[in-house]
């Protein structure tokens, strides 16, 4: 048994994620104790880093990462006894191609029918939009369901067969890109000039914890944001500060914006 599981987690505030560390902390004390192979379920990069500060702990275990592809966003975490070989361990996940009439459809589309399954964010991997094809990688133990189950994506029907890892490939990425000048590169600034909103509803969003950056819940909303940083809003979108360009004789701040559709 691990002796005081809080101190492992004191540093995280968010309840969720408290909830979500915990059950680590359970799979490493199954796997001291009976010297298995656990897995969580897909972890987003926040989740990730949450889960790597406290694995990192135990001298006893090792841990690797797999989503299908290297650069996936979701990841499944394998803990292990530390004497097991690291390059034999891969997570249970399948990948799947959803074919038929896919053009036009968005991963929005594509996850919510997933979720009309009853099937639950955390089962599901990356889903890679493609021309001809739609690529998910969800756990192995809902591969079936799915592939007997999913039938439509919005009103448009579709067929789902199992692949290879060898054949998944990195989605095409939709965005548009936005030149934009600020006061500053205070988080509710950011996401009012993004969005045309207004910096009332900018506050609004933060405070409702509707905000993520770079994946981890945010209700800051004089954070500072720095290029390269991702940012997700509820109803609205994901965007990343691309650049910043400079300054305007008027001490404003020009910077560009990548908004992903």
């Amino acid at each position: 048994m691990i002796k005081d599981k809080d101190r492992f987690i004191s540093h995280i505030n968010d309840e969720h994620q408290i909830f979500n560390m915990r059950r680590v902390l359970d799979k490493v004390e199954i796997v001291l104790a009976r010297h298995s192979i656990e897995n969580t379920d897909f972890l987003d990069p926040y989740e990730r880093r949450l889960s790597k500060s406290i694995l990192s702990r135990f001298d006893d275990i090792s841990y690797s990462e797999d989503g299908g592809l290297l650069n996936a966003e979701r990841k499944i975490i394998s803990i292990f006894p530390d004497y097991l070989a690291f390059e034999k361990i891969r997570a249970p996940i399948v990948p799947l191609s959803i074919n038929g009439s896919v053009e036009g459809l968005k991963h929005k589309d594509f996850l919510g029918s997933l979720m009309g399954l009853g099937i639950t964010r955390e089962k599901v991997g990356d889903i890679l939009l493609h021309e001809e094809e739609v690529q998910i990688i969800v756990e192995d133990s809902i591969s079936d369901y799915i592939m007997f189950n999913l039938k439509k994506v919005g009103n448009k029907s579709v067929n789902v067969n199992l692949i290879s890892r060898e054949e998944l490939k990195e989605g095409k990425k939709d965005f548009k890109k936005k030149g934009v000048i600020i006061p500053s590169l205070r988080l509710d600034a950011v996401i009012s000039k993004t969005f045309n909103l207004s910096r009332k509803d900018s506050l609004n969003l933060i405070n409702s914890g509707k905000i993520k950056v770079n994946w981890e819940p945010i209700n800051k909303p004089f954070l500072e944001i720095n290029e390269g940083d991702l940012i997700s809003v509820k109803g609205y979108g994901r965007f990343i500060l691309s650049n910043v360009l400079g300054k305007t004789r008027k001490e404003r701040i020009k910077a560009n914006i990548t908004i992903f559709k």
